[in-house]
């Protein structure tokens, strides 16, 4: 089996028929794997396709993923995310070629780079407002934008997810829903606010209106099936304009990933159950979904940090009693008969004390 052979069935039979695996997880182990042996090639001086499996070692693979950092500027979790899928392939070789299984073994040994850990960005309820008051829903394009953004809020849905939806996956009546299809191919179902079905609702009247047929939800200016590209476009165009209202959005990346995160977060936030959260949405680990409870203790915290508790963080002071000086307190007991009298010292303390 030629090393083009092998890569050609990693591909076709193992992860798209085996596995199973979503064509934008495809591409994107495709991407990695055309890097590595772009980058094998250039050293080796050789076609990519005169390569063989040997050359691609342990050594080669490590300065194929500091290549990565110090020349493509990639971060150390898009570095891990190459080297999870040459440990893929590699685990597919060792399979199928039982002879390269140690050849094999030296790659997966490789460790992942540690990531600082980021909490997930998101936005407040004021910043998705002042983004859904820019588009104009009297046109076609502002009607789908404003529909478009308060579905990614209300569903939490990936980006892909909602460019794939066709009008039959919506449902109306007294529980409005969407089916949305994830990873995998698995769907679930979310609940609608009758605000976002309006909205859809409005504008499917006015591209009905304006002539335009297509069981696809979401279309471009040119009718098409929106992209999840121009999804995300749209997302940034629509927050970069709401900064004028809202200045906490200014030089904010917003992305609709964005936007999963903020509707993950609030969620959390409404003190829903993390099992509820998880499948609303379609995390395969609950792990991933506690991530957005972390960052709401954090939030809480920081809102209590701007309200000190009372005397600047102090415990409350007790009631003092203000006490009489020492020798004044002696002499009192004196006068009043109370001292012992057979005490010198104290005896002594009162004839010193009396007039």
């Amino acid at each position: 089996m030629t090393f083009a052979h092998i890569v050609s069935s990693f591909f076709t039979a193992y992860l798209r028929n085996e596995r199973g695996l979503a064509p934008n997880t495809i591409a994107s182990y495709s991407d990695a794997m055309a890097r590595l042996l772009t980058f094998a090639s250039e050293r080796f001086g050789i076609q990519p396709e005169q390569l063989s499996i040997e050359q691609i070692d342990r050594q080669l693979v490590l300065d194929f993923l500091d290549h990565l950092e110090a020349e493509r500027g990639n971060s150390a979790s898009t570095r891990n995310q190459r080297l999870a899928a040459i440990k893929t392939f590699f685990r597919f070789l060792a399979r199928n070629t039982p002879a390269l299984m140690h050849h094999s073994s030296t790659i997966q040994a490789i460790r992942k780079k540690a990531v600082d850990h980021h909490p997930p960005p998101s936005l407040s309820l004021a910043e998705v407002q002042a983004m859904l008051a820019v588009p104009d829903p009297d046109r076609l394009l502002g009607a789908r934008d404003k529909a478009l953004l308060q579905l990614l809020h209300n569903s939490g849905a990936r980006v892909q997810e909602i460019a794939d939806l066709r009008l039959p996956h919506l449902q109306r009546g007294s529980l409005p829903t969407v089916t949305l299809t994830g990873k995998g191919g698995k769907t679930r179902t979310v609940p609608l606010w009758p605000q976002t079905v309006a909205l859809i609702d409005h504008y499917l009247t006015l591209r009905q209106h304006a002539g335009v047929q297509s069981d696809r939800l979401f279309l471009n200016i040119n009718a098409e099936p929106i992209t999840r590209f121009g999804i995300g476009r749209r997302i940034g165009e629509l927050a970069h304009r709401a900064a004028a209202s809202c200045p906490s959005l200014h030089n904010r990346r917003v992305t609709p990933h964005v936007l999963r995160h903020t509707t993950a977060l609030h969620l959390v936030e409404s003190n829903n159950d993390l099992d509820l959260v998880k499948d609303w949405l379609g995390h395969a680990d609950i792990k991933t979904t506690s991530a957005y409870l972390e960052v709401s203790v954090q939030r809480k915290q920081a809102a209590l940090a701007k309200v000190p508790p009372p005397a600047a963080g102090q415990p409350p002071e007790r009631p003092q009693w203000n006490k009489p000086g020492i020798m004044a307190f002696l002499k009192g007991l004196c006068q009043r008969g109370v001292m012992l009298r057979n005490s010198p010292t104290t005896a002594s303390l009162c004839a010193r004390q009396s007039p």
